[in-house]
């Protein structure tokens, strides 16, 4: 089987990983999450038990032909493959790699019904948010043939949604895999493309389809939060660096580089990360503290101050046992945090390395919680904001070392 269009390593990646009962890609439009799908998806059709259906839903049978089989009957997308993908249009099966592949729309809660009896060993879903609840619960009661798997596709929706609270938010109770894709996953699209795409959509529209965060748009915290401004990829001389420190045991665990750039701007320079969930595997306070030193000194870098969450008592005091050196608990005051992390990213003096995936995927989707907006109080929600509150503890701590960044500069007065 042949694929003439490059893959990014994030794609290849999501492919060779693809393998939990749930397997889920989602972020942006154009960033590269339906074709490497797709490409899994036919992968796993060559391996798919005899027993057991395989089936293609969507949320109209026109939507399946048009997003799902046209583009794999695309030699330009899928090489020779497209050969072996054959369907009449308006027929509820097809046929790809010599199995017939059914065909289900789910345009309301009725659509559950087309499920019942059914036993299926493999399911693609194109735009799950888009698809009933009931049946995308009941799809995966079908799924029981051994080693059955879902493959699913979606842009992002409300964080209240039910495939971002049920499941996404849930994975590492759940059998299921996820991946988070932007448009610099994507290397078919050239830069002129993803600059005309990006002016296209604007607000809520732009925040989901162009930033792949699941937001809505009058909760976003950062909302003068821009790619294209504010991440970089070559990082100028630092005059010094601090660090934060977000812990977490069975939530991720951040730690945040920032600097100092000789050119007068703050930069997120580096990250380490650690997710339980992810990796299946806890760390103790002594592993942490031995992985966060190493990680420093890998860069080769002492930062003047470490700033550890306030609640991590236990982690600071490994930290000061193992020597390194000032530590001091973050400054913990989330709304004052938050103004400090926006004031510089609206001036443009706050930028972040392309490297620091987890931060990125966060900074988008890090909303206000219209529960604590309704009671009069402002707190974000506390999902998927480690990275954020990491970055909130070091820019926040060091405020009066660079509060002077943000002055405009003097003017000299004539005589």
């Amino acid at each position: 089987m042949s694929a003439p269009l490059p893959m990014s390593d994030k794609q290849l990646d999501s492919i060779r990983q693809a393998r939990a009962r749930i397997n889920i890609w989602h972020g942006s439009v154009r960033s590269g999450k339906t074709i490497a799908s797709l490409l899994c998806f036919v992968l796993l059709i060559r391996r798919a038990p005899a027993t057991g259906l395989i089936v293609i839903c969507g949320r109209s049978l026109q939507t399946i032909e048009r997003n799902i089989i046209e583009p794999l009957q695309d030699p330009a997308l899928f090489g020779d493959v497209a050969d072996e993908v054959r369907h009449t249009r308006g027929a509820t099966t097809a046929t790809i790699l010599g199995r017939v592949v059914h065909l289900i729309g789910a345009s309301d809660a009725r659509a559950e019904g087309r499920l019942r009896g059914l036993t299926a060993a493999l399911a693609y879903v194109d735009e799950v948010t888009l698809l009933p609840e009931p049946f995308f619960v009941q799809l995966l009661a079908r799924l029981s043939v051994p080693g059955a798997k879902l493959l699913g596709t979606t842009n992002p929706d409300s964080p209240r949604h039910w495939l971002k609270t049920g499941y996404l938010d849930r994975a590492g109770e759940l059998n299921l895999c996820a991946w988070h894709f932007r448009l610099a996953d994507n290397p078919s699209l050239s830069p002129e493309y993803v600059a005309d795409l990006a002016a296209e959509y604007v607000g809520l529209w732009r925040r989901r389809m162009i930033d792949g965060a699941w937001v809505v748009a009058e909760g976003a915290i950062y909302d003068m939060w821009d790619e294209a401004r504010h991440v970089v990829h070559v990082l100028p001389d630092m005059r010094r660096h601090w660090c934060g420190v977000d812990y977490g045991t069975t939530n991720p665990f951040s730690a945040i580089l920032l600097g100092e750039g000789v050119d007068g701007r703050l930069y997120v320079c580096a990250e380490w990360r650690h997710d339980s969930r992810a990796t299946h595997r806890s760390m103790t306070d002594a592993q942490y503290s031995r992985a966060v030193r190493a990680w420093l000194a890998a860069l080769g870098i002492t930062p003047e101050w470490t700033f550890i969450d306030p609640s991590a008592a236990s982690f600071s005091t490994q930290m000061w046992q193992d020597g390194h050196p000032g530590l001091a608990r973050a400054t913990n005051d989330v709304t004052d945090g938050i103004r400090s992390v926006s004031s510089l990213l609206a001036a443009d003096r706050l930028l972040v390395h392309d490297s620091c995936e987890g931060l990125l995927s966060e900074l988008p989707g890090y909303s206000w919680d219209p529960k604590a907006t309704e009671r009069g109080e402002d707190a974000p929600i506390k999902v998927d904001d480690h990275s954020a509150d990491a970055l909130r503890y070091v820019v926040h701590s060091t405020s009066h070392e660079w509060r002077h960044l943000l002055s405009p500069p003097a003017t000299g007065s004539g005589g």
